[in-house]
């Protein structure tokens, strides 16, 4: 498979995305204009290719040792992007489903450098967008990064200006130090790097997320260019939220931690609207601080509430060096709980104890009734690292780069709670199959977007094939018959499976897994298998590799 740059499109190439230029292209993934790939008489595909700021408008060649690396292993997951902006047709190996019509769009930390310096954690990295636009059993891809206030600071000053995952902006001296503390708690020194999520909303705009709440970025879904910022019109205030909200073309319901009364408001937001408002509250039963967050369930009419006993910590966000545990401390004592309210009322029908446990996302959660209807308990299941936080320390950039062939990832699970709705006091966690039909790794997770909330069948997600450093196969879990079917190549590193399913299919099964993957020479492509029997059906290399990322979504063709 060869990629050719027309030597014509270069020559009439434009460049557009300077900053403050008034001449921003929209054909991005239109198959139009100057963006259009094309055969030539050696039947090679033509890429057009986007103009960046620093005029860069072909592939650059492959680095020995690429910025944002250590050196040493050319891997491209953990290797920063090559260029801001890119976008071209790519060939494909197979036949994409002609009923596969819209965008699918990844976000993820893909700049890990910013000149010289290199930063520490995954989590860090300035947030790059990927777009895989399928029409036609045609695909046109793309990528380019947020424009978020801290990425463009970080560019014009050539150095960390926001407080990041696990980097702090270097005081020159005491009293910068103490400036920077008081704008700690203003949150004006936060990050608005929107490098986790990205979500359709009801309304059809499309939202970049992170951790903090003013890190809500709205993005063009064609060119993915970054529009500004997505404001809350609400007084709710608060500095974080969960960056994983449940999003249906109705609601967005979200958790906003409260780290001054130990707690957490759950709230809805109608779609077309940007007001928060609140269903209800609940109280940490343990700890002076809530939980982390990072997602929470629901199923149809209730929100579960995780207080997981991975606490946030006031001692460790001040400091200026990152702790093993960043911002966060393991507090076994504080005991781990389960929450449920019910979405209509706030009422909370349950609060039980659960087993310790660690988990950055959750799969779904359901009603289990019993044979007369009635609803006696809630399912919930999730990722879950064996109550063990090693798994942050994993993530840092110099451990994911110097893999050496050792088996150093953490075990974990398909944890499955159920919490009683008659009284207990007391919930249980358990394995929902055999971690080792997914090889004692899971993380990164999908469903079936119509079964939220509903009992279910599958979950999508990546798994581990041992020796390993990082979830390195796709694996379809079936939670009914307890196995998995794993996708696996030697040294690559899958993104996110994220399920699309046929329009009218009345399987849960019946659709597609789209993923990228990154290889470690350098290169990489993107992934589609079939859901149900998950062979692959198509595969298109990208000109060169790009960076692992975290999370997606899909935006239908209208």
């Amino acid at each position: 498979m060869a990629f050719i740059v027309s030597p014509t499109i270069m020559r009439n190439s434009t460049v557009c995305d300077m900053p403050g230029n008034s001449c921003r292209d929209k054909s991005i993934f239109r198959n139009k204009g100057i963006y259009k790939g094309r055969r030539n008489r050696h039947d090679h595909l033509t890429i057009a290719n986007a103009t960046s700021p620093s005029g860069v408008i072909t592939p650059p060649p492959p680095q020995e040792n690429p910025p944002g690396t250590a050196g040493g292993q050319h891997h491209a997951a953990w290797t920063s992007v090559p260029q801001e902006r890119w976008e071209g047709e790519l060939q494909i190996q197979g036949h994409v489903p002609l009923w596969l019509k819209g965008t699918y769009i990844r976000n993820g930390p893909g700049m890990w450098n910013i000149g010289d310096y290199n930063f520490r954690h995954l989590f860090d990295g300035y947030a790059t967008l990927v777009g895989l636009h399928f029409e036609n059993g045609r695909l046109t891809a793309g990528h380019r990064q947020i424009e978020s206030q801290a990425y463009q600071e970080a560019k014009k000053n050539q150095k960390i200006c926001y407080r990041e995952f696990s980097e702090v902006p270097k005081a020159e001296n005491f009293l910068a130090y103490i400036v920077e503390l008081a704008s700690l708690f203003s949150g004006s020194s936060l990050t608005d790097n929107a490098n986790t999520g990205v979500v359709k909303l009801g309304d059809g705009r499309v939202v970049c997320l992170t951790e903090t709440q003013k890190g809500s970025i709205v993005i063009d879904p064609e060119t993915l260019e970054t529009i500004g910022k997505f404001e809350y019109s609400d007084s709710l205030g608060g500095l974080i939220h969960s960056p994983h909200p449940i999003v249906t073309d109705k609601e967005f319901l979200t958790l906003i931690p409260n780290l001054v009364k130990s707690g957490y408001l759950v709230v809805r937001m109608e779609a077309g609207s940007n007001e928060r408002n609140v269903i209800g509250r609940v109280d940490c039963r343990g700890g002076s601080l809530p939980g982390w967050v990072h997602s929470f369930p629901v199923t149809q009419h209730y929100a579960i509430v995780p207080e997981m006993p991975l606490r946030y910590c006031a001692q460790n966000l001040l400091r200026a060096e990152p702790t093993p545990l960043y911002i966060f401390q393991w507090d076994p004592e504080s005991k781990a709980f389960m929450h449920v309210m019910c979405k209509n009322s706030g009422k909370i029908v349950a609060s039980v104890e659960v087993p310790l446990f660690v988990t950055f996302h959750f799969i779904n959660a359901y009603e289990e009734e019993d044979e007369d209807g009635r609803v006696t308990a809630i399912i919930v299941d999730c990722c879950e690292q064996n109550s063990n936080t090693d798994i942050l320390d994993k993530l840092r950039l110099q451990n994911l780069r110097s893999f050496d062939g050792k088996d150093v990832l953490p075990d974990s699970r398909v944890g499955r709670f159920r919490i009683p709705l008659d009284g207990s006091p007391y919930g249980t966690l358990e394995a929902a199959l055999d971690p080792n039909e997914h090889g004692r790794g899971i993380d990164m997770c999908s469903i079936n977007p119509n079964y939220l909330g509903m009992k279910y069948k599958y979950t999508y997600a990546c798994g581990a094939q041992r020796p390993c450093n990082f979830p390195n196969t796709l694996t379809k879990i079936d939670l009914e018959l307890k196995r998995a079917k794993n996708w696996y190549e030697e040294g690559v590193v899958p993104s996110e499976p994220l399920f699309v399913p046929r329009p009218g299919a009345t399987e849960e099964d019946d659709g597609v897994v789209i993923s990228i993957i990154s290889e470690k020479n350098g290169e990489g492509y993107a992934l589609v298998l079939d859901g149900s029997t998950f062979e692959e059906v198509a595969r298109a290399k990208f000109p060169y590799g790009l960076p692992y990322g975290l999370h997606g979504c899909w935006v239908p063709k209208q």
